[in-house]
């Protein structure tokens, strides 16, 4: 693709990556076919490659966004099936960030989609207030038939209010379970050490459902792994990243980059291990977030490269499996896009499972979103519940006893449209190697 930023533009590091990102797209349209809002809705500006225009013309012109460029752009999920499928390797993720963030500084959003916006930007990447949150809605939960579900209705207040349904769809159906450990937390290996990580311990994951990395500390440890909650550690700053708030995301990265590069130089760590895929996306990415930073460039560089995700640590580790059956239990596994897409880790988690003795089959159209993608299930939730729909029909096709999955978000979204447990990966990997049985039928 030609562009036509001035010297002057190009001088600004970012609309430098956006020029090397947009002269590698060759307009082949590959995308359209994996994207899922091209997928539902037809439209070549709710594809990749319609975006890509959008934020070209955008840049170039150093212009404020319409209103129409905002829509398409809002209406990205950021999966990145799209980074999956291109043969030419247009690196979009970093392409619509930026496009995010020139949003979030230039355009004047609607009073109730500002309000939106900065609650969930306060409330997601802090547990306790989080916490509160969910409580709340947990009692809401009755009333939400009285809300709008669809978008038969338009303007902004029945826009909001199917916002605020789209949250009561989310919210626990049970009072949520006691916090996890809190940081600063050691837990020793069993029997030789054979190495110590640190493990984030997330924001609405550690609200929702603390399991899932307790699950995770049980299999590492058990396999001779100390793990370590690091202490002040924080949000990884995913939330507030995607939706184009630039300085809390990159105060977020830089404190966990200090923390972690400090319990590193102390101490020692093998890898920093991450049980929602949403987050080690972005982590991994901290090098490229803080690259023009001169005091955090280096150490976030050496962070990203000790981010793993809990499968690609595990699979290392010839987990010992034990003696229960679990060959009759049929596991659907859903690969987050996080995962998938933003991590290219398709086949190690179902190999996890496959070895540890479950039946593990394959969704149908495993590349289409579930439709969570951090907050986009409560901004975008016409959308979001046509993906989660179809992504739970076709689970159903496979007949599952279980779905597993590796993000927290995907969980919670795709349980809110079936009555198949759904668990996180390492939960069930957890059972086989001696741990408790997960919450299954």
């Amino acid at each position: 693709m030609k562009t036509e930023f001035t010297l002057a533009q190009l001088a600004d590091p970012d609309i430098a990556v956006a020029d090397k990102i947009l002269r590698a797209c060759v307009h082949c349209g590959f995308c359209t076919a994996t994207c899922p809002t091209y997928v539902l809705l037809g439209d070549e500006l709710d594809s990749p490659r319609g975006r890509i225009y959008l934020i070209k013309q955008m840049l170039e012109k150093d212009q404020a966004p319409t209103a129409d460029v905002v829509k398409h752009i809002d209406r990205c999920l950021s999966c990145l099936s799209c980074m999956t499928t291109c043969p030419s390797g247009v690196h979009y993720m970093h392409l619509v960030d930026q496009a995010r963030v020139r949003i979030e500084k230039t355009y004047r959003r609607s009073l109730t989609d500002r309000l939106l916006r900065s609650v969930l930007a306060y409330v997601l990447p802090r547990p306790r207030e989080f916490r509160l949150a969910m409580s709340l809605a947990r009692l809401g939960r009755p009333f939400k038939a009285l809300l709008p579900a669809s978008s038969q209705t338009r303007g902004p207040a029945p826009s909001l209010l199917r916002r605020l349904r789209a949250m009561l769809d989310l919210a626990p159906a049970a009072a949520l379970p006691p916090p996890g450990p809190s940081g600063g937390t050691v837990f020793p290996a069993q029997g030789a050490r054979r190495g110590r990580v640190a493990l984030l311990q997330g924001c609405a994951q550690q609200a929702l459902a603390p399991r899932i990395n307790q699950a995770a500390i049980n299999v590492l440890t058990r396999h001779g792994i100390e793990v370590v909650l690091v202490k002040d550690e924080q949000c990884c700053g995913a939330l507030t990243h995607h939706m184009g708030q630039d300085a809390d995301a990159l105060a977020r990265a830089r404190g966990n980059v200090g923390v972690w590069s400090a319990e590193a130089s102390a101490r020692g760590l093998d890898a920093i291990l991450v049980t929602t895929s949403g987050c080690g996306t972005v982590i991994k990415d901290y090098g490229h977030m803080l690259r023009e930073d001169p005091q955090y460039a280096a150490s976030a560089a050496a962070v990203s490269a000790l981010a793993k995700d809990i499968s690609e640590y595990l699979a290392g580790l010839d987990l010992q499996t034990g003696k229960a059956p679990h060959g009759d239990i049929v596991v659907a596994y859903h690969s987050a896009c996080s995962l998938q897409h933003g991590q290219k880790i398709t086949s190690i988690p179902k190999e996890l499972l496959s070895n540890s003795g479950f039946v593990v089959k394959d969704i149908p159209e495993s590349h289409l979103c579930c439709g969570s993608a951090g907050t986009y299930n409560i901004l975008q939730p016409d959308i979001a519940m046509k993906l989660r729909d179809r992504k739970v029909a076709n689970i159903a096709t496979v007949k599952p006893n279980v779905i597993a999955a590796g993000n927290i978000g995907c969980m919670m979204q795709i349980a809110s449209g079936t009555t198949v447990p759904v668990v996180h990966t390492v939960e069930l990997l957890d059972w086989a190697t001696g741990g408790p049985r997960p919450g299954l039928n």
